[in-house]
């Protein structure tokens, strides 16, 4: 089992990122698939996820530090969930995460079972 995050980076306030997250060794498609940030010293914070379109319907969740700015999607095609982020600020810096979880729809990290190693992000001022 294998998720592996890419395209993170350094990135001005007001800019975009889009983080991809590819997952191999699992039924992917079967998988909520949930996106992760944690700033050293804090707690990891939950802020959005996707449910499996085949078994949940297409449902999604956004941190309210989020909503409006990220948008998340999936390729089952290509085992690959995507977070677009736009309108980047410098509180967005952080280590981001994806996960897998049988849960429907959860922004509980006790609910998901496979981790990828994460990618930074970096937003100057």
């Amino acid at each position: 089992v294998q998720l592996v995050e890419s395209g993170g980076g350094l990135v001005q306030a007001g800019g975009s990122l889009r983080l991809s997250c590819v997952g191999s060794g699992f039924p992917f498609e079967d998988y909520a698939i949930g996106w992760f940030r944690q700033v050293p010293g804090k707690e990891r914070e939950g802020i959005s996820c996707i449910s499996s379109v085949r078994i949940s319907g297409h449902k999604t969740y956004y941190a309210p530090s989020v909503k409006g700015r990220f948008t998340i999607s999936r390729d089952d095609f290509e085992n690959t969930v995507y977070l677009q982020m736009n309108s980047l600020k410098p509180e967005d810096t952080a280590v981001y995460y994806c996960a897998a979880s049988r849960y429907p729809s959860s922004s509980d990290e006790q609910h998901y079972d496979y981790w990828g190693p994460g990618t930074q992000v970096t937003v100057s001022s």
